[in-house]
């Protein structure tokens, strides 16, 4: 298990530790299964050329579910994820690899909360930013 980051450790500008993912068409097909989004330009190659797109592309949703293991990793067994919301930018394909990126731009207290605000988004592997985001995480701070 990860080592539990404290609100007392993190600084405005630091950056969270990227989460890497390959999507294959097979997890696209599971994706549509368990979200029940069998639109086919996630899985149908032919149909997805056929509408102008690049192959089969990545489900938003799941490019969301992502962004949310990040901040759920960052957070650790002790933090909480709050919200957070992102935009589509452009579309990421399966084969490529997918880089989730955060980084810390805002520390405060919130009604005695411990709480940092991260600008978060994907990076496809030619360095473009796919989906972009924010998110505000609840920290535990260190016991006295």
């Amino acid at each position: 298990m990860k080592e539990q980051v404290f609100w007392e450790n993190i600084e405005v500008g630091n950056e969270l530790p990227e989460l890497i993912k390959k999507p294959t068409t097979r997890q696209l097909v599971q994706w549509a299964g368990a979200s029940g989004d069998f639109y086919e330009i996630h899985y149908d190659k032919e149909y997805a050329l056929n509408n102008s797109l690049p192959g089969q592309i990545v489900h938003g949703a799941l490019k969301t579910a992502w962004l949310g293991q990040m901040l759920t990793d960052f957070a650790g067994y002790h933090g909480k994820v709050k919200k957070y919301m992102v935009s589509y930018r452009g579309m990421d394909v399966p084969g490529d690899i997918i880089t989730c990126k955060g980084k810390i731009i805002a520390k405060y207290i919130d009604s005695q909360d411990h709480m940092v605000d991260i600008e978060i988004w994907l990076v496809n592997g030619k360095g473009e930013k796919t989906t972009l985001g924010k998110g505000t995480v609840m920290l535990p701070v260190k016991a006295e």
